[in-house]
C-alpha cells in the first residue's frame, strides 16, 4: 500500500524540480498532500477541495482551532459530501 501510494510522487519528482520558488515547492507539497490523503480515504480530490475552499473563508481557525477536525478527510461529514 505505501509503495502504491508513493508511485505518482516518484513519477513526478522530475517534474519538480523546475519549482520557481522554495514557496512554489512548499504550496505544491501541501496540495499533493491533501490530494493523497484524500485518496487514501477513497474520497474524491477535487469534490475535497470544492468541499474545502467551500467553507475554509467562513471559519475562523485563530479563535477555534478544533473547527479544524470538522474538515478532515476522515470526518464523517467530509465522507458524506466528498465520495
Amino acid at each position: 500500500i505505501c509503495e502504491r501510494a508513493i508511485r505518482s510522487f516518484t513519477i513526478g519528482r522530475k517534474n519538480w524540480l523546475f519549482s520557481a520558488s522554495p514557496k512554489g515547492a512548499a504550496a505544491s507539497a501541501a496540495v499533493y498532500s491533501v490530494v493523497e490523503t484524500c485518496k487514501a480515504n477513497d474520497i474524491d480530490p477535487f469534490k475535497y477541495l470544492v468541499y474545502l475552499f467551500e467553507r475554509m473563508p467562513n471559519m475562523n481557525f485563530k479563535i477555534h482551532p478544533d473547527e479544524l477536525d470538522e474538515l478532515l478527510p476522515w470526518n464523517e461529514e467530509v465522507q458524506k459530501n466528498c465520495k
